[in-house]
C-alpha cells in the first residue's frame, strides 16, 4: 500500500533542506509533493506554487485540493494529484503541519506515515538565528512551540547532524515496507 509521508518539524528544523535533498535522490517509487501557498514564490523557503487568495479560493471551491489549512497568515494546500499518485502505488512525501495532522489522519488513515524531524533546542536556536528572518522574541516563541513535543504517532528522525546523514536515515525509513 502506498503511503503519504507527512513530514513535520519546527520551523528551522531543516524540512525544506531535507525535501530538496530528497528530490535529488528519491527512489523510483517516491515523489515529493509541492504545496500551494498564498505566499510569493520568491519569499524564500520551500519549493511551492504561489497562489493569490482569489486563485486559492477558486481551486478550493472546485475541489482541486486534497487538504487545505490556514497558518501564519497564509493558506496552504496539497493538490488532489497526491491522491492519484497514491492510487498508482507511489509513496508521497509532503511538508506537513503538526496542527493539521488529525485531519490528514481522518482522510488517509492507514496510508499515513507521520514523520517528525527533531533537532535539539541549541541547534534549532542557532539555525533560526542564522536564517535572520525572526527577532529574538520570535525565535523564543518558535523554541517554546518546538518544545511542545511531537505527536505520539510520529516516527522520529533526528536532524542535529549533517543533512547527508539525515537524508540517509530518511531513505532507510522510506525503504521499509508499509506496516
Amino acid at each position: 500500500m502506498a503511503r503519504l509521508i507527512w513530514l513535520m518539524g519546527a520551523s528551522g528544523s531543516g524540512k525544506d533542506s531535507l525535501l530538496d535533498a530528497l528530490r535529488e535522490t528519491a527512489p523510483a517509487g517516491v515523489l515529493v509533493a509541492h504545496r500551494y501557498i498564498t505566499r510569493a514564490a520568491d519569499a524564500g523557503g520551500e519549493n511551492h506554487v504561489a497562489l493569490s487568495e482569489a486563485e486559492f479560493s477558486r481551486r478550493r471551491e472546485r475541489g482541486l485540493f486534497a487538504i487545505d489549512w490556514q497558518a501564519h497568515q497564509h493558506s496552504y494546500a496539497l493538490g488532489i494529484e497526491i491522491d492519484f499518485w497514491l492510487s498508482q502505488g507511489l509513496d508521497v512525501v509532503v511538508n506537513g503541519s503538526r496542527l493539521h495532522l488529525p485531519a490528514v489522519e481522518r482522510r488517509y488513515g492507514a496510508q499515513l506515515l507521520p514523520v517528525c524531524l527533531q533537532v535539539s533546542p541549541d541547534v534549532l536556536a542557532q539555525r533560526l538565528r542564522q536564517r535572520g528572518r525572526e527577532s529574538e522574541e520570535q525565535i523564543a516563541l518558535r523554541l517554546r512551540r518546538a518544545a511542545e513535543g511531537a505527536p505520539a504517532c510520529c516516527t522520529m528522525l533526528n536532524n542535529d547532524g549533517p543533512l547527508s546523514q539525515t537524508l540517509d536515515h530518511f531513505l532507510t525509513l522510506l525503504a521499509e515496507p508499509a506496516a
